[in-house]
């Protein structure tokens, strides 16, 4: 069972109310849905990926298929708010990288580039890097990721792709390892992890999902954001300046194991204060 880096300090932030109600947005392998749950706390799960919901053993629970952008819209139809706290994990749960099969690591080089959270999206890695044109690539790798070699890279896709298409992880691998030579496998996860924000559209379903929060949370109720990617923490910080809404830690808190890009997260805490 996978464990979420940050669970503990999460889950003491949020201050658990036997017989509150919680909505765990992000719902994975239902690290932070136990601990609600031993804690007496109600909840509400969301998981976007339907093999996570499949292989899910927890009851005592109502476990939705959705995309959390919709988190408003799934609270009301399941009747459960307002709520007094939600979570968002946007990491990947070790299940999807490991057994998904839909080349989410790179270090799987003949797994397909698929990299859909859910197989009832349709657009997929495999179509973005095969269809789309050079300065398109460039964006989505540069805005995405921040990576300083994204032009070499969208570059070097497009010449292989006029000979044969990109099917699988290694293809993509062999690309980036032409286009910047020795590479840092930072630069493999950064590479793969904006491909995957830009398939799931995970930019724009987080400010959804923030927006829609806000909306069915009681005053004073906390929502607690788990960031591993700079925008995406970025984008939690701006809403926190939004009327109505306060920064609980001026200071983020983090959780680095090692110096790696995958693994470092970010925890921002947010409170509904209207008064």
């Amino acid at each position: 069972m996978h464990t979420p880096v940050l669970l503990n300090q999460v889950i003491e932030a949020m201050e658990i109310k036997k017989d509150g109600l919680y909505i765990d947005a992000t719902f994975g392998e239902g690290g932070y849905t136990r601990e609600i749950l031993s804690k007496g706390g109600r909840v509400l799960a969301i998981d976007l990926d339907e093999d996570q919901i499949k292989n899910s053993e927890l009851s005592r629970i109502k476990l939705v298929q959705g995309n959390f952008g919709d988190i408003e819209k799934i609270a009301r139809e399941n009747n459960f708010f307002p709520v007094d706290g939600v979570v968002f994990d946007l990491g990947l749960s070790m299940r999807q990288i490991s057994q998904s099969g839909r080349g989410f690591s790179f270090k799987k080089y003949f797994e397909p580039l698929d990299m859909r959270m859910s197989t009832e999206t349709e657009m997929t890695a495999k179509y973005l890097l095969n269809h789309c044109s050079e300065s398109e690539l460039f964006e989505v790798f540069a805005k995405n990721s921040e990576e300083i070699n994204s032009q070499k890279i969208a570059r070097e896709i497009i010449i292989k792709r006029q000979t044969k298409k990109l099917e699988t992880v290694g293809d993509l691998i062999n690309c980036i390892d032409k286009a910047v030579g020795e590479v840092d496998s930072n630069v493999y996860k950064r590479i793969f992890q904006a491909i995957r924000i830009q398939v799931n559209e995970e930019f724009e379903n987080l400010k959804n999902g923030l927006n829609g929060a806000m909306k069915i949370i009681k005053n004073d109720g906390k929502v607690a954001v788990v960031t591993f990617h700079s925008i995406e923490d970025r984008i939690v910080k701006n809403f926190s300046k939004n009327p109505g809404i306060k920064l609980l830690n001026k200071k983020v808190i983090m959780n680095r194991r090692g110096r790696t890009f995958e693994k470092s997260a970010k925890l921002r805490l947010l409170i509904k204060n209207n008064i």
